[in-house]
């Protein structure tokens, strides 16, 4: 099991706007991490990432990385846990940054905007972000029996369906969010991007329309 600090937990209930930052989970590190420890993550983590960028995220293995960071195999075991962990660490700093951007930054990603304008650029912020880190988000991408338990995913969800409860708070949110969120799958976006060709503007006008259709509402414009 991976040592990393979960990123952001999902909401009890939905939040009151003002407070929609409290959403943020615990920092990244413990204010006790030793240094020398905190040092051994960093370096890692950049022996990690020029691995893949020499080889793609499939050259990452525990023994490659022990290798180009010269320590012990058990060293990266005991820090990540397993390839998942590491992995999954290696996105945890695009994934802290967007966060901040949902829940603080400007809108209509951020605070400020309609539920449906937020929702519109959510989808085409996670597939472009997605795009961009397809190979290490394939990689990572958890098991089966914990794909939809990671806190990462977790958190997605829950501001999905915070949003959707803005919008539909009649409706089953928690159900529609899960709707949603299967548009913006990784394997999915592997599937149309590279296999089928589709171009990133067609993938984009579909999240919006199907948010549309969801919602009930006038797509924006």
């Amino acid at each position: 099991m991976s040592t990393d600090l979960p990123l952001l937990q999902p909401p009890s209930r939905e939040p009151d706007p003002g407070v929609e930052s409290s959403l943020l989970g615990m920092p990244e590190e413990g204010p006790c991490l030793r240094a020398d420890a905190a040092r051994n993550r960093a370096k890692l983590l950049d022996a990690a990432a020029r691995l893949i960028a020499e080889h793609g995220a499939a050259g990452v293995t525990m023994e490659a990385v022990a290798a180009a960071a010269q320590v012990g195999k058990g060293t990266v075991f005991r820090r990540f846990g397993d390839r998942t962990g590491l992995l999954n660490a290696l996105l945890d700093h695009s994934e802290r940054r967007f966060q901040a951007a949902f829940i603080g930054g400007p809108p209509p990603l951020g605070p400020g905007a309609p539920p449906v304008e937020r929702l519109v650029a959510f989808g085409h912020a996670v597939l472009r972000r997605t795009v961009e880190q397809l190979d290490l988000q394939l990689a990572a991408e958890p098991s089966i029996e914990r794909r939809f338990a990671a806190a990462p995913r977790q958190a997605l969800h829950a501001h999905v369906a915070m949003l959707l409860r803005r919008q539909l708070p009649q409706a089953d949110t928690e159900l529609l969010a899960h709707t949603l969120m299967g548009y913006l799958n990784p394997v999915l976006i592997h599937h149309l991007i590279r296999q089928c060709a589709m171009p990133m503007d067609r993938l984009e006008a579909g999240w919006t329309d199907l948010v549309a259709r969801v919602t009930g509402a006038e797509p924006p414009r």
